[in-house]
């Protein structure tokens, strides 16, 4: 099993639509995919049609029992999907509590880590979405994954967001004394816009080591598939967007053979 987190502390910049998109390429290629929405708003869920208001099984359901997790109780909460090899673990808007909740317990920044677990061996590939706030929820998507995606908008005011992020991830990494990989996704690029231009110019130059080389270019065919529940690529696979995705999902396929190979090698 490979865990790609897509965060980012900025709201509105594409997350439910990368994991969507990636997932389902993924499992176009016959991979096993999970979809795991750790979001309050539920929009990865609710893209699939399910009603994170009330939803009675859920991803808030594994922080009620985490003290008691299998692989059946992790099960019974996910839903299949109308696509083939893509199933979902989705929100309920009960995961909006969590931060009250967590004070003074030990053990909520795993939750997310330890299902998985018990479900290890029945997913290729697991892509969590997360609410764009740092958190307990945050929290456990970093500490689940791999690798994580950083999806930026170019335009300047997401810029600020993605160097929040990025200081994040320099924190959390010295607490943990393990670097976590992550590539920086400029998505929503207008060619024809100076603000685009201007605004994926300071991405590469300030992250030239972290940001994926391509970028995903505004396409309102990713609205139409939302509206029809539909993953992009199956709603129009010839979709420019599409096409931005799906060799953004083939560097990421290197990306994490590189460091398996690492830790295979006695990597820290």
């Amino acid at each position: 099993m490979r865990v790609i987190s897509v965060a980012n502390q900025k709201g509105g910049v594409g997350k439910t639509t990368t994991s969507v998109a990636l997932g389902g390429i993924a499992s176009s290629l016959g991979y096993r995919v999970l979809l795991v929405d750790i979001d309050p708003h539920g929009s990865l869920s609710t893209y699939f049609r399910q009603d994170p208001d009330t939803q009675e099984f859920s991803s808030y359901t594994l922080f009620q029992e985490r003290k008691e997790l299998t692989s059946a109780s992790v099960k019974r909460l996910i839903c299949a999907t109308d696509y083939p090899n893509l199933d979902l673990l989705p929100s309920s808007t009960a995961l909006a509590t969590l931060e009250r909740q967590a004070i003074g317990q030990d053990g909520m920044g795993l939750v997310i880590t330890r299902s998985l677990a018990c479900i290890y061996d029945d997913y290729d590939f697991v892509f969590i979405d997360t609410p764009p706030l740092l958190g307990v929820l945050m929290i456990n998507a970093l500490a689940a994954c791999q690798h994580l995606v950083i999806p930026v908008q170019t335009e300047f005011l997401a810029l600020k967001g993605l160097e929040r992020m990025v200081n994040t991830l320099k924190m959390m990494s010295r607490s943990r004394k393990k670097a976590l990989e992550y590539t920086i996704l400029p998505l929503m690029y207008d060619r024809r816009t100076q603000a685009s231009i201007t605004s994926l110019r300071t991405i590469r130059n300030t992250y030239p080591a972290e940001v994926w080389p391509g970028h995903i270019p505004v396409d309102t065919k990713f609205r139409d598939a939302s509206r029809a529940g539909v993953p992009p690529h199956l709603f129009d696979e010839t979709a420019r967007g599409v096409d931005a995705y799906k060799s953004l999902f083939k560097f990421l396929l290197q990306k994490l053979s590189v460091e398996d190979a690492r830790l295979a090698a006695g990597g820290v």
